[in-house]
């Protein structure tokens, strides 16, 4: 059987080929490769800037867990105060995926994210994003950012729903899901006015098919992927970009994360 599937799938690459006149070439593949699961980090920015573009001019912002703040550039309009714990440095212990380097400068605030040194009701707005995944409590985040927020300010949250190690030894959960923002953001006053789901469930497999070859050379060097192997990539990235299109739901079941705007009430 595997012999059978294995002359398919070479038969159906060499047809493709020919009718589509493509050079075998890796090179040439890459360029064809479907794009489908590449819009991931892209969706978030765009939304997250669309998000602070809401909050009115010359309201005071709480970037929680900024990091290298990122998003500072797009605060200009507001009172931006950065806050971090700034302990990584980019090599963390050198598990799974690492920056190489990072800078903590700059940051106003430095300390535990759920005991930030500033008086309640502080804050018109905070910010938080990619950061849930790293704290050992983000329930008590949450608690915290309620203190921090001045009636009727909104907090900005994005997290994943499923995420590989990263920025370790400070990865302590996989993701989130709906149910951890409807439960926790009520039970501290807040009302969800937005829940936004990044991709779906054909995006994020299509996703971790782009990171194959990576992978394979970080944890499987002994293995070299090569024409075949490509082939066989670019054909399960068009099947999972037309199943993309055709979601209806998926992404219920599985996404690259969510996105959260909430109102203190």
């Amino acid at each position: 059987m595997r012999l059978s599937v294995v002359c398919l799938l070479e038969k159906l690459a060499e047809e493709n080929m020919k009718n589509n006149k493509m050079n075998l070439k890796s090179s040439s593949i890459k360029k064809m490769l479907p794009a489908v699961g590449i819009s991931n980090e892209k969706n978030r920015i765009a939304w997250t800037i669309k998000a602070l573009k809401k909050i009115p001019k010359g309201s005071k912002i709480l970037d929680a867990g900024a990091g290298e703040q990122q998003f500072k550039t797009y605060c200009q309009h507001l009172k931006y105060v950065s806050q971090d714990f700034a302990e990584y440095d980019g090599k963390g212990d050198k598990s799974g995926f690492q920056t190489g380097t990072w800078n903590n400068s700059g940051l106003d605030i430095i300390s535990d994210i759920t005991a930030i040194p500033r008086p309640s009701k502080s804050f018109d707005a905070i910010l938080c994003t990619e950061v849930f995944e790293h704290l050992p409590d983000p329930i008590a985040a949450i608690k915290e950012f309620s203190r921090l927020l001045k009636k009727e300010g909104i907090l900005i949250i994005t997290a994943p729903f499923g995420s590989l190690t990263h920025f370790a030894p400070y990865h302590f959960y996989n993701g989130f899901n709906i149910y951890f923002y409807k439960k926790f953001l009520s039970q501290f006053g807040f009302e969800i006015i937005e829940l936004k789901r990044n991709g779906n469930y054909f995006e994020y497999l299509a996703q971790e098919v782009y990171r194959l070859n990576f992978i394979s050379k970080k944890y499987a060097k002994k293995i070299k992927l090569g024409l075949f192997s490509k082939m066989v990539q670019y054909f399960f990235l068009k099947v999972l970009a037309r199943l993309s299109i055709n979601s209806r739901g998926s992404e219920e079941l599985l996404c690259f994360g969510y996105f959260v705007r909430a109102k203190k009430i």
